[in-house]
């Protein structure tokens, strides 16, 4: 049986998003590979290694469901450097207030595709740790020019207060959501991209991880009543 070397390789994360993000669902491996986009071969070896490393297991029904979802997300968040995985632009922006900038976000680039994350994204979903830059994935480096020139921001050589993040694999928009008209990535995807990064990332992933696992608790718990 065919089986991955690597559960968090590229392409495997995107398989992992899919389950962590729908704790709860049971899948089959083609459901599991349309909602991923890989291939169905592929699919099924990243499956068969979960499955053998007790990650998932094929219920009454033979289909497949998550089970250690605290484990699979930490040892994720561990291996992930977000910092290194990713491409950063600087820019900069000369409004103050974080507030003021983040409603440009409503009010100019609503239609585009980007999403916050790290501090920022942490900032509108679990306001622990205020943060002192922006860092926004955009899909493409296409779109960095249209998308700065809409939110009035301007490249710089030094540390920008704004980061634009090209992503090291449009994954990281899976689960995308709009939180005061204000695009932000998965809970899963915030927790991953902050466990690692700089001294407070850390503290803010645990804020973030307190509401997943409410929302996991919850899930289950309805589960458990079907």
């Amino acid at each position: 049986m065919r089986v991955a070397s690597n559960i968090f390789e590229t392409k495997a994360t995107r398989i992992l998003r899919c389950l962590l993000v729908n704790v709860g669902k049971e899948w089959t491996v083609r459901e599991v590979a349309q909602e991923a986009r890989t291939s169905v071969g592929y699919t099924h070896a990243v499956l068969a290694t979960l499955v053998n490393m007790k990650y998932i297991k094929r219920n009454e029904k033979n289909k497949l469901l998550l089970m250690d979802t605290e484990l699979l997300l930490k040892r994720w968040a561990a291996y992930y450097q977000y910092t290194y995985a990713n491409t950063f632009l600087q820019y900069y922006t000369f409004e103050k207030e974080i507030d003021s900038f983040l409603r440009r976000f409503n009010e100019k680039i609503k239609n585009e595709e980007y999403a916050l994350t790290s501090f920022s994204g942490a900032w509108l979903v679990s306001p622990y740790v205020r943060p002192v830059d922006i860092h926004v994935y955009v899909k493409t480096t296409q779109q960095v020019e249209h998308i700065t020139g809409l939110l009035d921001i301007k490249p710089t050589a030094g540390t920008g207060n704004v980061k634009i993040v090209i992503p090291y694999d449009d994954g990281v928009f899976y689960g995308v959501r709009s939180i005061e008209g204000i695009k932000v990535v998965s809970n899963v995807q915030l927790f991953i991209d902050l466990w690692n990064y700089s001294s407070r990332g850390e503290d803010a992933a645990k804020s973030v991880y307190e509401i997943i696992e409410k929302e996991w608790s919850q899930i289950l718990a309805g589960d458990s009543h079907v």
